[in-house]
């Protein structure tokens, strides 16, 4: 290899400079560390920028300019400075990496966004979901009042009052009997709620001799909105009673926990 040649070709005036390409680059650091003489002319061009530059005044711009191309090109300077060890990264690299980093970021952010509108769909569905039963619950909360209304308004509805007995005076209650169906409606908003373990039992008695039969008990007496209950009766009831009993009720009435009590008045 011609040494000389080389050197005079100012391709490592260019290296110092950091415009020559990676590949480039890489090529004369190589030979930088298989010949001295290349590596010396290296040290000496790095020197003679480092010294002109601490030497020259700020406000000399051009001068300071000119006096650097001018050492840079003339290869004579024998200053001495620090071993280059390695070659410059080109600039594109470090934008290769910013742009990397810039895309991984904009990725996070899709991925949160993406997230974010996962979970709005979610809830927004599970309100709809929720809304659809909320009416639903409604649509069939109305149709049961107008059926109700309906019943209550049929002239051939027998009503039976149930007065409140003994240390339950202030209890209350009204049977509505549909004979043509076979079912009463038991109107109970003036029962107390029924205490932990305990639900109320509905009977149908008849008077001579006196037979009650059950009619099954209120399971879901204290969470009922409007303690209107729709009860099957093919009984050919002569009054009817309600008793408080313990959970899963009872094969006959308690008589001490007799609240209401209503005999169905006699037809002319």
């Amino acid at each position: 290899m011609d040494i000389k040649k080389y050197i005079d070709s100012g391709i490592l005036e260019l290296y110092v400079a950091g415009t020559l390409s990676e590949k480039e680059s890489q090529e004369v650091y190589e030979l930088t560390q298989q010949y001295p003489e290349l590596l010396e002319e290296v040290k000496n061009i790095e020197a003679s920028i480092i010294k002109l530059a601490a030497a020259v005044s700020p406000k000399e711009t051009k001068q300071s300019f000119d006096t650097i191309k001018a050492q840079i090109t003339s290869g004579e300077n024998e200053t001495k400075v620090i071993p280059l060890d390695k070659p410059k990264t080109p600039w594109f690299t470090y934008v290769g990496w910013a742009a990397s980093l810039v895309l991984a970021a904009g990725l996070l952010w899709m991925l949160n966004e993406n997230n974010t509108l996962k979970e709005q769909i979610r809830i927004v569905k599970t309100n709809k979901e929720l809304l659809e039963t909320q009416i639903e619950n409604a649509n069939n909360s109305l149709a049961e009042a107008e059926k109700l209304v309906e019943v209550l308004r049929d002239r051939n509805i027998i009503e039976v009052p149930l007065a409140g007995q003994g240390n339950f005076a202030n209890a209350y209650a009204k049977v509505y009997w549909d004979k043509n169906s076979n079912n009463i409606y038991l109107d109970a908003k003036d029962l107390p709620e029924a205490p932990q373990g305990k639900v109320y039992q509905v009977w149908s008695l008849t008077l001579n001799p006196l037979t009650p039969t059950s009619l099954g008990t209120i399971d879901d007496f204290n969470t009922d909105g409007n303690k209107i209950f729709a009860i099957a009766n093919a009984n050919a009831s002569e009054a009817f009673g309600i008793t408080l009993e313990q959970a899963g009720g009872s094969d006959t009435p308690t008589m001490e926990q007799l609240y209401t009590l209503g005999v169905v008045a006699s037809t002319p």
